[in-house]
């Protein structure tokens, strides 16, 4: 079974930094392509960014491009999201997602591609 833990969020104020991690347990991270996904108050989750399983290739959002990034570190089994000048309309529960994944430049944007899901983690950014 694979297991996908978050850490790193927190209450933050408007144009500040803050950096997410995510470990998936079980293989190492080179095995699976990841993501990370976003939840709002009374609205649906929404994708961020996701990084191929060789971490060549990345993907983002619109709003957040140029500001957002998202890179892995495959001897720790970890994935991070690097956030720059956040906003409060980005407060939401941030999900790491992974699966397998048999192709290795290829990075997957639907929530539906993946298998396996972290329970989040909560970030606040205050006006």
């Amino acid at each position: 079974q694979v297991q996908v833990v978050e850490s790193g969020g927190g209450l933050v104020q408007a144009g500040d930094s803050l950096r997410l991690s995510c470990t998936a347990s079980g293989r190492t991270s080179s095995a699976y392509a990841m993501a990370w996904f976003r939840q709002a108050p009374g609205k649906e989750r929404e994708f961020v960014a996701a990084i191929s399983k060789n971490g060549y290739v990345a993907d983002f959002v619109n709003s957040v491009k140029g500001r957002f990034a998202i890179f892995r570190e495959i001897a720790k089994n970890t994935v991070y999201l690097q956030m720059h000048n956040l906003r409060p309309d980005e407060t939401a529960v941030y999900y790491c997602a992974a699966r397998f994944s048999s192709t290795g430049a290829y990075a997957f944007v639907n929530s539906r591609d993946y298998t396996f899901w972290g329970q989040g983690t909560q970030v606040t950014v205050s006006s």
